[in-house]
């Protein structure tokens, strides 16, 4: 059988984080370790309230979820489709279990999880790194901070933001990505565009509520700059409802329910000419890693999560000219518990 456990992972951000509808001083993750025939994988569930999870409802999910594993580690599609009939959503509970599934396989055959898909590092696009909402001179002071990364994402859906985003561009000649998390208006989205424009915003990413597709789309016609989904698309079977919709898709592994649906969310947005942004939740290295092998899919990338962070509990990960990549020979995820570089 293919034994697991799992443990409390609280991370704390070097900033309070905040968007247009939430504020975060720490995160309760949950960590998950699943061993099979000696060989042992990694996981980590980033729970998120915006789409009905906790830490609380990732635990009981687990008590539901790890008896479904059964015996065999190579059945995923077997075991995906055991979970989905069993739960519909906890998606990052389902994440977290996955991706320690493809890192325990990895791990078995010497293979890093990139080259499990057939990928290469080589075409990994820079990330972005995420200035949440705070005062104008809090959020000037930690652009002045973000020197190491090229490009910057800026957190806007409060009062006085496309002022702020003015003094941000002021101070750098960076390309700037914004995100309002569903944080405006029609008219508010639609009276700010000019401005996004002449500021040379490179993309626009969840300007209006997720089930507003009607007011996306007219948002998404009324500018150049392309418009993102990110609540607005959770896995595959959302594409076919953003056709015509907008522009692009943000896939992050803790809405898809795992691995192997990023990967098909991924491939299936692109066959439909979406453009692909691969995005994440505040995450320990763990979680990133997950998502930083997917990289090579996306034509954009924010995998800053665990940059954003004072105590980051796993290492692996490296920056390198802005780009998040793995240790392109270690096998599975390429990520270990910092406990086993002290040990």
């Amino acid at each position: 059988m293919i034994r697991a456990e799992t443990e409390a992972l609280v991370l704390t951000p070097t900033h309070p984080f905040r968007i247009a509808r939430s504020e975060h001083r720490s995160y309760e993750h949950v960590r998950v370790r699943l061993e099979h025939d000696g060989d042992v994988g990694w996981g980590e569930a980033a729970p998120s309230k915006r789409y009905g999870e906790t830490a609380g409802t990732v635990a009981a999910a687990m008590d539901e979820l790890i008896p479904l594993l059964g015996d065999d580690p190579y059945d995923l599609a077997g075991i995906e489709a055991r979970w989905n009939s069993t739960l519909w959503e906890n998606a990052s509970a389902k994440t977290a279990l996955s991706a320690a599934l493809h890192d325990l396989l990895g791990k078995r055959h010497g293979l890093p999880l990139y080259r499990w898909f057939g990928l290469s590092l080589a075409t990994v696009p820079p990330t972005s790194y995420t200035i949440g909402i705070g005062s104008p001179e809090a959020m000037r002071a930690r652009v002045g901070e973000a020197d190491a990364y090229p490009i910057l994402k800026i957190k806007m859906g409060f009062e006085g933001d496309v002022e702020v985003l003015e003094r941000i561009r002021a101070m750098t000649d960076k390309p700037i990505r914004v995100d309002v998390n569903e944080g405006w208006s029609r008219s508010e989205a639609l009276a700010r565009i000019p401005a996004l424009e002449a500021l040379g915003v490179e993309l626009l990413e969840q300007p209006l509520p997720a089930a507003d597709r009607e007011g996306l789309a007219r948002v998404a016609s009324a500018t150049d700059i392309p418009v993102v989904a990110d609540e607005s698309c959770r896995t595959s079977a959302d594409l076919a409802g953003l056709i015509g919709v907008v522009d692009v898709v943000n896939v992050k592994l803790a809405k898809t329910g795992s691995v192997g649906e990023a990967y098909r969310l991924m491939t299936a947005a692109k066959a439909l000419g979406f453009g692909v942004f691969l995005g994440c939740m505040v995450e320990s290295s763990l979680g990133i890693a997950a998502a930083a092998h997917l990289a090579p899919l996306a034509d954009w990338v924010d995998l800053d999560g665990h940059l954003l962070l004072t105590d980051d509990p796993f290492v692996g990960l490296r920056l390198e000219d802005g780009r998040v990549l793995p240790d392109p020979e270690e096998p599975g995820l390429g990520v270990r518990p910092v406990a086993a570089e002290v040990a």
